[in-house]
């Protein structure tokens, strides 16, 4: 029987750091993800609307101040990594490890879409364990545009892979805004040939929420487990989605593979 670690794994919309009162509030995330997120330890952070929505698509909160509130590492430290010099990140998309995990791997997706959006992907390889595949994005609001971008998406992780070496576990985190529990057309087989599998876990609106917006799910079932929504005053305060965090289940490697 192949023997399992977990890593955590975090997923957060913070709305260009505009909260319910309608003022935008970069330190109110900052404290935020140190006071609510960073105790949950998580080995992977992925933050949605974390850039400015019209271009240059500007840094809402600095890369700097955010591996500093939550001890993490970002992995758009090179320039092919992120929209432009002033971005945090990929069309708002911010992808963030524990620096025990290394990074085989990384590459962005321009989705096609009136509303700009972005997807980044990257293998993952955190020590002693097999390499995880991460898809981070933010998918949108039509569900005709995000199986365009599912679609898109799954074309690039097949031609990601590479003949005779062991296809990764994938994971895909983000808003993908499918309001269904049971998942609509972009997530479904036809779209992108594989069944994804996770609990659907209502994050939105922060208050109270009704929709499972923000999903964790993986391409082998059993990997996503213990899927939870945390709540806080400064979560409601801060953002109209709440986090949605996960653990997942990967097989560690055999030692002679170390």
């Amino acid at each position: 029987m192949q023997t399992t670690e977990t890593l955590c794994c975090a997923s957060w919309n913070i709305h260009r750091g505009r909260g319910g009162d309608g003022r935008v509030d970069a330190d109110r995330i900052l404290g935020v993800l140190g006071r609510d997120i960073a105790p949950l330890r998580p080995d992977i952070l992925v933050l949605q609307e974390a850039d400015t929505d019209c271009p240059p698509h500007s840094a809402v909160l600095g890369r700097d101040r955010i591996e500093a509130a939550t001890g993490l590492r970002s992995l758009h430290t090179g320039p092919g990594l992120r929209w432009g010099p002033q971005s945090d990140g990929f069309l708002g998309v911010i992808v963030l490890v524990h620096p025990r995990i290394i990074v085989r791997r990384a590459d962005v997706i321009d989705l096609p879409g009136h509303c700009h959006r972005g997807a980044v992907v990257a293998d993952l390889a955190p020590r002693g364990m097999h390499t995880l595949r991460l898809v981070a994005t933010h998918l949108s609001l039509a569900q005709w545009l995000r199986a365009v971008q599912m679609r898109t998406i799954g074309q690039h992780l097949i031609r990601r892979d590479v003949a005779g070496t062991p296809t990764p576990d994938t994971v895909i985190v983000g808003d993908l805004n499918e309001w269904r529990p049971w998942s609509g057309l972009a997530l479904s087989r036809r779209i992108t040939g594989r069944r994804w599998h996770g609990a659907a876990r209502a994050t939105f609106p922060v208050g109270r929420p009704v929709l499972p917006l923000d999903r964790i799910l993986c391409d082998r079932p059993g990997v996503v487990r213990d899927v939870r929504v945390p709540d806080s005053a400064g979560i409601r305060a801060a953002s109209d989605h709440r986090p949605l965090v996960a653990r997942l289940a990967v097989p560690r490697r055999p030692l002679s593979d170390a």
